[in-house]
């Protein structure tokens, strides 16, 4: 019986460890995010972002409907201003394992055999970095930030952008 109240919870935690997505924020403490209602894009910190402009109307279109959900309004006389940036990087993974009869570092193992192998892997980690700022002194009272895999796939890539904006402006105090 009591491993029937602990599958639950085990699959919280299964569920929770599938996010791909590591998320950051920092914020001023002794700003009262309530009272603000409007935003606008900080066009010549985005023009300065180093990616496609393709991605950045995905990213911007994603940090909008999710501030739109959160129930800020876009403006032209905002009291928020919206930056992005980006950072990437490539990681190789390499994994060798060794098979064949014999000593090992770790010991003697006389159930494995057959040649070593090694595989290389090749992915490209993101990071989406949102900022937000009082509009009347641009100020920083807020910064999110998202690490994860990217893919170059188009669908998945809108998904991928998409999540990136939720989890990181999750985090946002209301």
């Amino acid at each position: 019986m009591k491993l029937l109240k602990f599958i639950p919870v085990l699959g919280l935690f299964a569920l929770t460890a599938c996010s791909s997505i590591q998320v950051s924020t920092d914020y001023d403490s002794s700003v009262n995010f309530s009272q603000f209602k409007t935003y606008a894009f900080m066009k010549s910190g985005i023009d300065d972002s180093p990616i496609s402009d393709l991605d950045k109307k995905r990213i911007l279109k994603a940090v909008e409907a999710e501030l739109s959900a959160k129930g800020y309004t876009k403006s032209d006389n905002p009291q928020l201003l919206v930056n992005i940036f980006t950072e990437s990087q490539q990681n190789v993974n390499v994994n060798t394992y060794y098979g064949g009869w014999g000593y090992r570092p770790w010991g003697w193992n006389p159930w494995m055999y057959g040649p070593g192998y090694s595989s290389v892997s090749v992915n490209t980690e993101g990071i989406l970095y949102i900022d937000i700022l009082k509009a009347d002194n641009k100020e920083l009272i807020w910064q999110g930030k998202g690490s994860g895999y990217l893919t170059s796939n188009k669908n998945k890539k809108d998904e991928k952008i998409k999540e990136f904006a939720q989890k990181i402006l999750s985090e946002l105090p209301q």
